[in-house]
């Protein structure tokens, strides 16, 4: 099943591990030879970085074999790099090389742009991720174990760690919730699954096949256990009295086949479980959700002015589904504050639809606090109902639909992994009804299954999506168009998804600018001709007249529908009044129907005025 790259260097055999009363592992075998890059793969709770902490020999296991060929040298990558005892990003990645070998570190450094007098306690998440890869390439160690790489890094510093992985002439073992850096480096995978590992000796790539064979395989082997079990049953259903002493072996048989199959049913539901992830989008927004014209903010720095936004002009309409993706630095988050109306802009007019229910998932996870529990995380008015899309769940039925464990509600938040923790924001961001969903990095330290829940999630979800992800894959199978840093404050929307930026990028293809083409120069307008302009044209009396009316129409309309949406929300209604109920449905239809047709008027004559505006 597996094409070995050679002799291996590393071997996990028969491993076991019970964490508590539950067993974690229970017969894991792996090994890695050199030029071999091994996706490890599983859900959020499998052990994945657990696997690689035993394989890095930093805790020891119940039972089993590790074994590593004499001199063989491994580096542990973890999530949160520990810079204790060290003061620059130099003195850290050259701690242990010889003084011939100090280069090393300096290039490494070098390659992923960190300072190297760079002070570790004011190292951005971004860079403490940097400092640390570049601390184990420097090193070049035999065996590379890295757990989570990309959290924190941006696009280019992603491309950059793909290639170096592939010229690295040792074994690495990767747990990553990035698909597009999984299918790009690994050339086999290790899928930990009910406290085993299954291999398969190709790519990322061809996981997913591969993965639905296994199930099918488990499932074909349950169904043949029933078939078996039923035939034992039947047999003891006839009477084993007069044959008792001759039978008892059989009987013992059939209470293990009874034992297996609760085993393998057990497994085989954990296994398929999932989270139930599903958003409400509230009340309808308006057509026109977010209108900038002209937006600027620049920060003023020890090193200069610092242009986030200059001159941007974005229009968002309902329903549509924005990325925003760029290298760390370059005001994604700001941005995301600017269009909100979060942070005041230094020039530009904002316009967001008066009827906005924002749910807001940040990348910080601010809203968790470490040493609450997650039943009161959940319940923060006390009790034990959570109010969910407007109607009332028990706090541990909606954990469940995140894979929360009853045992876990009363642990506190830092007890919980950084997966969990993500999901517990995602549970406290979907309870809300909103129209407008703001996601920040919403995919650090999900597991691949959930990631692919969230996708169908969003597929559904009828409200309008900023998203700010590094995630390519992610970002490819959500989103409708893209946002992108282009360089001193100018931003450029690309229709389609990541790659067809990628795409369209280098052909030069269809894209277009968010900000003004040409922004006043701080020195003055240039005189190009001395013949006096034209004076600006204007919209007919009609049409201005019109757009006077559809401003104060639009909002009438709005508020008639929330009305009605408020009147139908109560239970009762059409049981004591389906006449009225149904008057009230029909009227619904034909105002957002209304609401509809007027803020396209609206638009129309809007761009006809900035038409004539322009000239």
């Amino acid at each position: 099943m597996r094409a070995m790259a050679g002799p291996p260097i590393a071997v996990l055999r028969g491993v076991k591990l019970t964490l508590g009363a539950t067993p974690l592992f229970d017969g894991v075998d792996l090994q890695l030879a050199r030029g071999e890059r091994m996706a490890l793969v599983g859900r959020n709770g499998a052990g994945k970085s657990t696997l690689m902490r035993i394989l890095a020999r930093a805790i020891e296991p119940d039972g089993g074999v590790i074994f590593m060929q004499p001199g063989v040298v491994a580096r542990h990558l973890l999530q949160e790099p520990d810079f204790t005892g060290f003061s620059t990003a130099i003195e850290y990645v050259s701690d242990g090389l010889d003084d011939d070998m100090l280069y090393r570190a300096e290039t490494e450094l070098l390659s992923w742009g960190v300072p190297q007098d760079l002070d570790l306690k004011k190292a951005s998440g971004g860079q403490a991720r940097r400092i640390a890869l570049a601390h184990a390439f420097a090193h070049d160690p035999d065996v590379l174990l890295v757990d989570e790489p990309t959290n924190h890094l941006d696009v280019p510093a992603i491309e950059l760690l793909e290639e170096e992985l592939k010229a690295f002439r040792g074994a690495a073992l990767i747990v990553s919730h990035d698909r597009r850096f999984l299918e790009n480096v690994s050339t086999s995978v290790a899928w930990l699954r009910q406290g085993t590992v299954h291999t398969l000796g190709k790519g990322y790539a061809a996981f997913e096949e591969w993965a639905e064979t296994v199930e099918a395989d488990e499932e074909k082997a349950m169904d043949k256990l029933n078939v078996q079990l039923k035939a034992e049953e039947r047999w003891m259903a006839r009477g084993v009295t007069a044959r008792r002493r001759r039978n008892m072996g059989r009987v013992r048989k059939l209470h293990e086949m009874r034992d297996e199959k609760k085993e393998r049913r057990m497994a085989l539901n954990q296994a398929s479980s999932a989270a139930n992830l599903a958003i409400d989008a509230g009340t309808q927004s308006g057509r026109l959700v977010i209108e900038a014209k002209g937006l600027t903010k620049t920060f003023h720095t020890p090193d200069g002015e610092l242009p986030i936004v200059d001159g941007l002009n974005l229009r968002v309409m309902r329903g549509d589904r924005l990325g925003i993706i760029g290298p760390n630095g370059a005001g994604k988050t700001t941005l995301l504050k600017l269009l909100l109306g979060q942070l005041e802009p230094d020039a530009g007019t904002l316009r967001l639809a008066k009827t906005l229910d924002i749910a807001y998932l940040d990348q910080t996870r601010a809203s968790l606090k470490p040493e609450v529990t997650l039943w009161d995380t959940l319940t923060p008015l006390g009790g034990d109902q959570v109010m969910v899309r407007g109607y009332p769940k028990h706090v541990a039925a909606y954990a469940k639909d995140f894979l929360f464990e009853s045992r876990q509600l009363h642990q506190p938040v830092q007890a919980l992994s950084g997966g969990e923790r993500n999901r517990l924001t995602l549970a406290i961001a979907l309870a809300k009804p909103s129209n407008l969903l703001i996601l920040d990095e919403p995919t650090n330290d999900l597991d691949i299954e959930t990631l692919d829940l969230l996708e169908d999630m969003l597929s559904q979800y009828e409200g309008t999506l900023l998203l700010v992800s590094h995630d390519r894959a992610f970002v490819d199978n959500v989103v409708t168009s893209i946002l992108t840093p282009e360089g001193k404050g100018q931003w450029m929307e690309t229709p389609g998804g990541y790659s067809d930026y990628v795409s369209q990028k280098k052909s030069g293809g269809v894209a277009f600018r968010s900000s003004a083409l040409e922004p006043a120069s701080k020195g003055g307008a240039k005189i190009a001709d001395k013949t006096p302009a034209a004076p600006a044209a204007k919209l007919t009396y009609k049409d201005q007249h019109r757009l006077t009316e559809l401003n104060r129409l639009m909002p009438e309309r709005q508020k008639e529908i929330i009305a009605l949406e408020d009147a139908m929300a109560d239970s009762a209604l059409f049981t004591k009044d389906p006449k009225g109920f149904q008057t009230r449905a029909n009227r619904l239809t034909a105002a957002r129907a209304e609401l509809e047709a007027y803020e396209g008027e609206w638009l129309a004559l809007e761009e006809k005025r900035e038409a004539l505006t322009k000239g």
